[in-house]
């Protein structure tokens, strides 16, 4: 279910969406260190700190979202990303995923900045990856037809186990996990039955996994 067997070429092919956010994780990591501004490194410029997004920097919402801390920072979250997006992005179609994924991202980023003190700092793509596990949940409490008993198991494991994670690893965002994980619960229902159909093409929702 969650294995890929595609080559490269393939999963760009079939899955740009993600490609292109794998990617752009990717260079923008590797731009990190280059100096913006004066005594302003990229990283500095983009991560979501408490403090200056209530003095307005509100982008910082958003832009944690494709920058990561570390290399195995960088290289958990492309690999969650491989694992949980295609057969999302197979299902909602390309700008419907798009929209979910950011929108996961930013309600992650949004929950951290009400629940955390001002003085916190944080960057990387786990709320919206954890919108995309939220998506499964719903599929499997509410669109049970659309997944085999043994991919429903596995989500839920999967889901326990990666909030158990949160929990009780150091240094580790559990706010934005868990804002990710809702939104991205409760907005699956609207995505999934209602997509906007006007913008990119339609997925194929009644493919099971």
């Amino acid at each position: 279910m969650l294995l890929r067997t595609e080559s490269l070429q393939q999963f760009v092919r079939s899955y740009p969406i993600f490609s292109f956010i794998i990617a752009l994780n990717i260079m923008v990591f590797l731009s990190t260190a280059i100096p913006l501004f004066p005594n302003r490194t990229i990283f500095e410029s983009l991560a979501g700190v408490n403090l200056w997004i209530s003095q307005g920097d509100y982008w910082r919402l958003l832009t944690p979202v494709i920058l990561h801390n570390s290399f195995s920072h960088l290289l958990f979250n492309c690999f969650s990303t491989v694992l949980f997006g295609p057969y999302v992005e197979k299902s909602l179609g390309s700008f419907n995923v798009l929209l979910f994924y950011v929108l996961c991202g930013i309600a992650g980023n949004l929950a951290t900045y009400f629940i955390y003190p001002l003085t916190y700092t944080h960057s990387g793509a786990s709320g919206a990856i954890y919108g995309l596990l939220g998506f499964y949940l719903y599929l499997v409490l509410f669109q049970k037809s659309h997944l085999t008993k043994q991919d429903s198991q596995r989500i839920i494991v999967l889901t326990v186990v990666g909030v158990l994670m949160s929990t009780f690893q150091p240094n580790i965002n559990l706010v934005s996990h868990l804002g990710g994980l809702m939104a991205g619960f409760f907005m699956a229902p609207f995505f999934f039955r209602h997509p906007f159909r006007f913008f990119g093409r339609y997925g194929q929702a009644g493919t099971k996994l």
